[in-house]
């Protein structure tokens, strides 16, 4: 059981007090503030775009030993409860950017979706191109985890993944970033297995 630390409980309790999330269902909520605690940022509470049994479908898949792949080191380094991939410094991730002209963060995921294989969750919390590349490649996740930032793509790149019909958590805005990516997956692998959510 994953012991909480004094501050992240006063910083939880903060949060509660100035935003009330117990109309939400039960992993929307630890998704949420999990997000929010992680940015401080208490629009995430409206902005963030989820399905509970997109959720639920990750959060079962997480527990049957599913991979989890990230876009870009930062969002790895945020994930602490699990192993991760990450292609992004794989130096044949930029020989085929080269070679195919995509961003790295691209042929990451192209690199990154061999080594997964379908049935993975995808944490992206940088690179609006990953995102796409992710749409576009049939990677067959059991949830995709989209929260890139940024002015160029970020804003459009997770309406597509909206649009896709894949599993997804996403945002509306062009905020994002690895932090909150990394804190809407900690949220799942945060879980125990007995909470029915109900604090």
């Amino acid at each position: 059981m994953r012991t909480i630390h004094p501050i992240e409980a006063r910083s939880l309790e903060i949060l509660r007090s100035r935003v009330d999330l117990r109309g939400l269902p039960p992993l929307t909520r630890a998704v949420t503030e999990r997000v929010i605690h992680a940015s401080a940022d208490l629009e995430y509470a409206t902005d963030l775009v989820t399905d509970e049994a997109d959720l639920e479908q990750g959060l079962r898949a997480l527990r049957d030993g599913a991979p989890v792949v990230t876009d870009v080191a930062m969002v790895a380094a945020g994930i602490t409860a699990r192993q991760v991939i990450c292609s992004i410094g794989d130096p044949a991730a930029a020989d085929m950017a080269k070679a195919y002209a995509l961003t790295r963060s691209a042929a990451a995921v192209r690199l990154s979706a061999v080594k997964a294989g379908p049935g993975a969750v995808w944490v992206v919390g940088c690179a609006p191109t990953a995102l796409e590349e992710i749409i576009a490649s049939g990677v067959a996740p059991a949830l995709v985890i989209g929260l890139p930032v940024g002015f160029v793509g970020a804003a459009e790149s997770k309406a597509a993944l909206r649009e896709s019909g894949l599993p997804a958590v996403s945002n509306v805005s062009e905020k994002g970033g690895s932090a909150v990516a990394a804190a809407a997956l900690n949220a799942l692998l945060y879980r125990p297995a007995d909470d029915e959510g109900d604090e």
